[in-house]
């Protein structure tokens, strides 16, 4: 175990309460030698394979609201992930410049890290897993759709993460599973993107996922969001509550009746604003 002097500490210390005045909900730290150590990547994707300067990975995360992803697919739902992603790589662009001016090398992967979702139909893979950087720090855990699944928003968080020489102390990853394995975003999927195994972690058809997400772009209402909106797991769940039977119905109620007042607000949402989409 290596040990850590008191300027890391502080460096830590001071991150961390630079990253809360940049209002990030959720701030964890990684060694490098946990991606080498889980093997659940390919070598290629470790950060330390793509810049061997690299001695600590800061991962910060910021919440997706749920009233607003609840109106999925619609440009309200749209601009909250746009929103999302411009702070969160703002908040990276000013810590990896603290870090520099510390004298530490540092810089940030931004948090999608593609061109445009065409290209994850043809290959779909980013260059860095944020998901994964945020299980190995500390941050949560790997639900059955692939996202990171946070005590505090469940998979309804965005995260972004800094690279630095910069040796810091880490933060422990959490041991038990957070995801219960209900299925309901497999219930709910609009494309039957996710097949049951017996492992925690579905088979998943990200070709067929980034398709649809292609639809809705074109569609002025990117991305889909359905399977981190009817995830029971997560503290924002005490402010919001969970209406599991509301999720499931949704889309057989709405073929029956769109003006049904239980969705009337989800709707009003989509039908302003954006294209309308046949799948929920």
């Amino acid at each position: 175990m290596l040990n850590f002097s008191n300027k890391s500490y502080q460096l830590k210390f001071n991150i961390i309460n630079m990253a809360k005045k940049l209002q990030m909900n959720l701030i964890g730290f990684a060694p490098v030698e946990r991606w080498e150590k889980y093997g659940e990547t390919d070598p290629e994707y470790y950060p330390q394979n793509i810049w061997p300067e690299v001695k600590s990975v800061i991962v910060l995360g910021t919440q997706i609201y749920l009233p607003m992803l609840e109106t999925t697919p619609s440009v309200v739902y749209s601009e909250l992930y746009n929103t999302a992603n411009r702070i969160l790589d703002e908040a990276a662009y000013k810590i990896s410049n603290y870090l520099n001016v510390q004298k530490k090398q540092a810089f940030f992967f931004p948090r999608d890290c593609y061109g445009d979702i065409s290209v994850l139909i043809e290959k779909p893979a980013a260059a860095f897993s944020q998901v994964l950087a945020g299980k190995y720090a500390g941050l949560g855990t790997i639900g059955y759709n692939h996202t990171l699944i946070t005590k505090e928003f469940g998979p309804r968080v965005r995260l972004v993460s800094v690279l630095t020489n910069a040796l810091l102390p880490p933060d422990p990853v959490l041991k038990k599973d957070l995801c219960i394995k209900c299925e309901m975003c497999r219930k709910c999927c609009p494309t039957s993107s996710f097949k049951t195994t017996e492992n925690l972690i579905a088979d998943m058809d990200k070709k067929k996922c980034a398709a649809y997400h292609a639809e809705l772009k074109s569609a002025f209402c990117y991305p889909c969001g359905v399977c981190i909106k009817v995830c029971p797991i997560g503290e924002d769940r005490k402010v919001y509550g969970y209406d599991a039977k509301k999720y499931l119905g949704e889309r057989e109620v709405l073929k029956r009746n769109k003006k049904d007042p239980e969705y009337a607000g989800w709707v009003h949402c989509r039908e302003h604003g954006s294209k309308t989409v046949q799948k929920l």
